[in-house]
Order: structure tokens, then sequence, then C-alpha cells
């Protein structure tokens, strides 16, 4: 039945609401939970637009992400690429070379340096294989033990020994080089864990630091430092070899692994000029010599004056090649060739040859010599300080060593002339001895010539030359007017070395025989008699000049000197004393110089003179 509260029939359309549906206030028509709103054409096409916006944003992350993540995949693959192409193509050396030095241990085979002879077969220097002796720390397993054995075995102190041994942040600290080879195998026989050998050799100088200026040093890498040892390098030093080796991380040698060895190519024997005894002889009498004058420096050399061999060569002070560390650089220098000195009076005999082979004066040329002459502003003296002049010919001016008589006879000579005798007997110049270290010394070319010059140089002042350029000179007058060049070397390869072809004529044979004779006036009555020797005839010369200062010259700082030779017919030996920084003169220059031609004599068995 049909309900008067709203029912309705069939076809009456759809119900708003459902039952009890009340609009309410200010809501009229408006929907409620469970409708849909109806949306406006303005409102759908915000939404679109903006789910289209949404769209586009997260495609273009996308496309974001996937270009950064392929720039990641290429620069990566870039960066791969280059470093294989740095390891394998532009470094790929060096990175083998530092694989290598990790991985493959090489030592260095040392040559045995040539053995240096005197000229009788001594050895003077030679080289013994002997180790290095280090520790690798990652590999002791007793540091205790291994402490112990290298100091009982090698001396070294205990604490620093500890503390090199227990380093474990390494793999390789010396312990001590240049071990003696019974030593490290004394050492090796212990079979301790971590303590290991580097094969190595060392220099021995079996007459301790006899000839040590003359023979020199070499340094830790073998290579000559001084001396012979460097003059002669190149024939010395051999070729060094290697020993190839692998090694683990803990740097123990691997068992089996990578081994290759190239052995050493020893270097060659040389024979020197260098008699022991006559060494011995020089070093000990130019030591006292010092200590006697209280002289700074002293200097002997004695040489065949026909040949050029020296016999022998040192300066004192010395040193110990075997202990560079306390050596003074100074003591290492052989002086006879480094250091060039004013000569003084043995000058005179070089001025008066040269005055002879001029023709500028005669043996018969008598000069009247006053008491004091002038050398430029200088007012010259002689020595004894006589009051009256002296009627004096060549051979009384060397005996009596007169200065004044010398600058007469160099006046006479002329500038010109005096220049070019200097030239005559190579003054100034590098005489080519074999030894390192040469200087020419400092001589004065004609241009630089004031008033006073001739005057001093004519009696040795003035003018700075080294003891070997006067031994070159000197053996002009010995040897007949032929200057010989000193040297050492007699053989090398087994065979003898000629230095012949360096002989220089300076004189005329005659002209050197004149000197001569007169020299040996000077040791027969003049300044040199304390160089006699009994049964020998010598000929010298005595030397005295005063050293320079900064105020000029110096009163009680002289350079004292003597240089003689035996059997002027024959000369075998010729020996050249000097004692720098003394206030003694020339006479104290003899005793030492007696010392080694004694030496000489004896040794060389030269014969007493008819």
């Amino acid at each position: 039945m049909p309900s008067d509260r709203g029912d309705r029939g069939p076809g009456s359309g759809p119900i708003r609401g459902g039952r009890g549906y009340h609009p309410g206030p200010g809501r009229r028509g408006a929907p409620q939970r469970g409708e849909i709103e109806p949306i406006s054409p303005r409102a759908a096409q915000r939404a679109r637009e903006q789910r289209e916006r949404a769209e586009r944003e997260a495609n273009q992350s996308f496309m974001s992400r996937r270009v950064f993540i392929g720039l990641v995949f290429a620069a990566g693959t870039l960066a791969a690429t280059g470093k294989l192409l740095d390891y394998q193509v532009f470094n790929r050396e060096r990175y083998v070379t530092e694989a290598d030095y990790r991985r493959v241990d090489k030592q260095t085979l040392f040559a045995l340096r040539g053995t240096i002879y005197d000229r009788n077969g001594n050895i003077l220097a030679s080289s013994e294989e002997c180790s290095n002796v280090y520790v690798n720390p990652q590999l002791v397993t007793n540091v205790n033990k291994a402490v112990s054995a290298l100091v009982s075995v090698l001396g070294v102190d205990e604490k620093a020994c500890r503390k090199l041994v227990a380093d474990t942040s390494t793999s390789f600290n010396y312990i001590q080089r240049k071990v003696d080879q019974e030593d490290a195998d004394k050492l090796s026989k212990m079979g301790i864990a971590g303590i290991e050998f580097e094969p190595t050799v060392k220099r021995v100088y079996p007459n301790q630091s006899l000839a040590s200026q003359v023979l020199g040093a070499i340094n830790d890498e073998n290579k000559g430092l001084l001396g012979l040892e460097l003059y002669y390098e190149d024939i010395l030093q051999g070729e060094n070899g290697s020993i190839q080796r692998e090694r683990a991380r803990d740097g123990s040698y691997i068992a089996g692994g990578a081994y290759t060895k190239v052995p050493a190519k020893n270097g060659t024997d040389i024979m020197t000029s260098l008699d022991i005894t006559i060494q011995k002889a020089a070093e000990e009498a130019i030591a006292k010599a010092v200590e006697d004058t209280g002289a700074k420096y002293g200097s002997a050399v004695a040489i065949d004056p026909i040949t050029g061999e020296i016999f022998a060569a040192c300066s004192y002070p010395t040193f110990d090649q075997e202990n560079l560390a306390e050596a003074k650089s100074e003591n290492m220098n052989l002086r006879i060739v480094t250091d060039a000195y004013e000569p003084g009076s043995v000058f005179k005999t070089f001025v008066v040859g040269g005055a002879l082979e001029d023709g500028v004066i005669t043996t018969d040329t008598v000069f009247n010599v006053p008491a004091v002459v002038k050398a430029g502003d200088d007012n010259v003296r002689d020595s004894d300080q006589r009051g009256a002049a002296m009627d004096m010919d060549a051979r009384e001016i060397l005996r009596r060593s007169s200065n004044t008589g010398m600058v007469l006879i160099g006046k006479k000579m002329g500038a010109k002339k005096f220049a070019a005798n200097i030239k005559r007997f190579c003054f100034g110049t590098i005489t080519g001895v074999d030894f390192p270290g040469e200087t020419k010394g400092l001589v004065k070319s004609l241009d630089e010539y004031d008033g006073a010059s001739v005057g001093a140089m004519s009696f040795g002042q003035s003018l700075a030359v080294t003891p070997v350029q006067v031994l070159r000179a000197a053996s002009g007058l010995a040897n007949g007017g032929v200057m010989s060049i000193p040297h050492f070397l007699t053989a090398k390869h087994g065979e003898e070395v000629d230095w012949s072809s360096k002989q220089k004529t300076c004189i005329e044979a005659a002209h050197a025989d004149e000197v001569v004779s007169m020299m040996e006036t000077v040791v027969e009555s003049g300044t040199g008699t304390g160089a006699q020797i009994p049964g020998y005839r010598i000929a010298g010369k005595t030397g005295t000049a005063e050293r320079a200062g900064d105020a000029g010259y110096e009163a009680g700082n002289n350079m004292a000197s003597f240089l003689g030779f035996t059997s002027p017919e024959n000369p075998r030996a010729m020996v050249y004393i000097t004692l720098d920084g003394t206030a003694a003169t020339s006479h104290l220059a003899l005793e030492p110089f007696k010392t080694v031609m004694q030496s000489c004599i004896d040794v060389l068995g030269i014969q007493t003179d008819a």
C-alpha cells in the first residue's frame, strides 16, 4: 500500500539522499559523502597540465640519471684506459724498474782495483774482498742473540747496534762496512736470522800511512779520491759486476728465484818509481825537521835527475788514508805539486845559467858588488851584512849567495832576456807530473814588470813556483842542459812507460856544467857546507826566502830550502828540502837533505867519487 510518507512508485525518478534526507541550511543541492562533484572544464585543464608537467619532470629526471651514470662509466673507462697506457706504453720502463726494485735485489760486485807497486815490486796498495754487514730487522727472531753476535765479532757499540736490529720499520740497516772476510765468515757460520752480508772490496795499504799523500785514497764506492788513486783511476778501477736475486715481501731471498750474476773485471796493476826505503827516510827526516825548526809545513822529494823518476815525495804533516774522517784537507796535499812558493836563493842558479847561455856573462866576468843595491825603491843587502863593496865573479856570488851580486847580474841581463830565461826553464807552467792538482805558480809576464821586478826575481823573490818546477829546471842543470819531467809511473799493463819524449833542452851542456861546478863550490866552501857527505861530491844551493804577509815581507817567517845532487859527472839522485813558515834559515834544511841523500846512496848503490 502506498505510504503518504514519501514512498513513490516506479518511474518516479531517482531518490536523492535516500530515506530521511534533509539538505540542511546553506547547502542546498551540495553533494554529500559518496557523491561525485561535477568538474569544471578549467579545473580539468589544470589537472591535465599538472599531470603532463609531472610526467615531463619524471622523464627528465630519469634521463638525467641515465646521462650521469653513462658519464661516470665513460670517465672510468677513460681513466682505466689512460692508466693502462701509462703502465704499458708511456712509462713502462719506470714501472718495471719500480716493481723490480721492490722484488729484485741487485748488488754490485766491486772490481778489485789494480795493485800499486814500488820500483822493487813491494806492494804499496792492493784490494781484497770483504763484506758489508747489515741486518734485516723483519727477519730477526732473537734480538738479543743477534746483537750479542754482532758486538762480539765486530766490536760495534751495543746500544747503537740494538737500535738498528730492533728497528722493524725497515728491512735494511748497515751494521758495519768493509768487514774483514774472516770476521764476516765467522758471523755467517753462526746462522743468525736477520744478519746478512753484502760483498764488497776494500783498499789495503800494507805500509800504513807511508806515502799516503802520493798514493791518495778511495771513497766508499771504490773510486779514486786523490793522489795516484785518482790520477790513474781509468787504469786502476776495473769494471764492476752485479748479482740480481729475487726477494720476498719480508726481504728474504726466494729459494729457486731468479738469479743473475755478471762477474767483475779487475783493474790493471801499475808500478811506480817510489822506493819504500827512501820514502820512509824522507818522511822521517822532514817530520823531524819541521818539529825542530817550528815550521808550519815541510816537504822532501828525491828524484833521478836524468830520467825524472821520483824515488820519494812527501809533505809534513801528513794523514792516514785509512782514517779519512780524522784527516785535515790541507794535510792531504802533496805540497811539492799543489803549493807555490817564492823559491829564494835556489833560483839564483837558473839566473846564472841563463846569463851564461845568453852570453851576458862568462865564468871570468867580475862585478864590483856594493854592500847595498837598489831594486826599484827597495834596498837590497846580503845576509852577512857586510859594509863594503867586493869584487865577485859568478862563482863567488853563488858561493856567498850574494843578493846584491845577483841584482847586478839581473840588471845586466835586462828585463827582456830575464823574462825569456824564465820561460827557458819553464817556470810558471805546468810540468806534466802525473799527479792531480798541480798548480803553475805565479810568474809575471814581461809587460807586468816594474822597476823592482828584475832585481827581486834575481835572488828568488817576487815570483812563486812549485818545488816540482824547481826540480824540473834543476834536472836540466844536472843532465847537461836537458830537463826531465818528474814522474811516478814506470810501468802499466806489464809494459814500461817511456817519458823520454817529454824531455826538453834548456841550455847548452857546457853552460849547465859551469853552473854545476859553481854549485859544487857552494857545498865545498860556501853556504852549503853542512850538506857534505864523506866520499861524495855534492852540488847544491841553499835558499832562504822571506814569506810575504798582509803588510809585506815578515821577519822570522821564512821559506828555508836546499837543493842538491850527488856525483855531478854521473848524477843519480837529487834531493830538494823545503821548510815553510819558520824563523830558521837554509842551514836547517841541510840535515834532512843529508839523511835523504844518504838513503838514496845506500839503496841505489851509488859508488863513492874517486
